[in-house]
């Protein structure tokens, strides 16, 4: 038994990891790391958009979210590969026949290179093996990912206007677009 200490949610998340999500404890803990170091040069702090470690292991502890890691190809790693050569994620909720894409991120260094085209399909493959009919994400406007969502079929679908608030102030409309049967 792992000598972490078992308290509230991490408790929880420790307790799931040690069923064998993605390899135990440490390969789960790991993969945070690996999560975090690409959130923290992906996101643009001027719109609030990265989550924080508690975000991401709260999301991990229901069954029904899911992460993708791509190295510099768009694979998934193979072994132990650092944090700082993971190129890219996704985090995504599975329910009722869709599949949500929460959060898809590559490193800067990384992108203009194919690594968010191919980590995008094998996130529709991971979501259709799942039983996702239809896949589902929101981003705001002026996201530059957008061409490469709609590149992939995903159609805007809806808009919320000023949702997302800067920090220096504007709000941005957040877009949601979907791709797949409706029905």
């Amino acid at each position: 038994m792992d000598a972490r200490p078992m308290r509230g949610c991490r408790a929880a998340f420790w307790r799931r990891a040690d069923r064998g999500l993605r390899g135990g404890v440490s390969k789960m803990g790991d993969d945070v790391d690996r999560i975090m170091a690409v959130m923290h040069t992906a996101f643009d702090p001027e719109y609030g958009e990265a989550w924080n470690r508690r975000q991401v292991e709260d999301a991990l502890l229901l069954g029904h979210c899911h992460y993708l890691l791509a190295t510099a190809d768009g694979e998934e790693p193979s072994g132990e590969v650092p944090a700082s050569e993971i190129a890219g994620f996704t985090l995504s909720r599975h329910g009722f026949g869709e599949e949500e894409l929460l959060l898809f991120a590559v490193a800067p260094r990384f992108r203009r290179r194919g690594v968010g085209r191919r980590l995008l399909e094998r996130f529709s493959l991971a979501a259709q093996a799942r039983g996702a009919r239809r896949l589902l994400l929101e981003m705001r406007r002026g996201n530059e990912a957008e061409s490469l969502y709609l590149a992939h079929g995903f159609q805007p679908i809806g808009l919320r206007p000023n949702y997302y608030r800067t920090l220096s102030g504007p709000r941005v409309d957040a877009i949601t677009f979907a791709r797949g049967d409706e029905n």
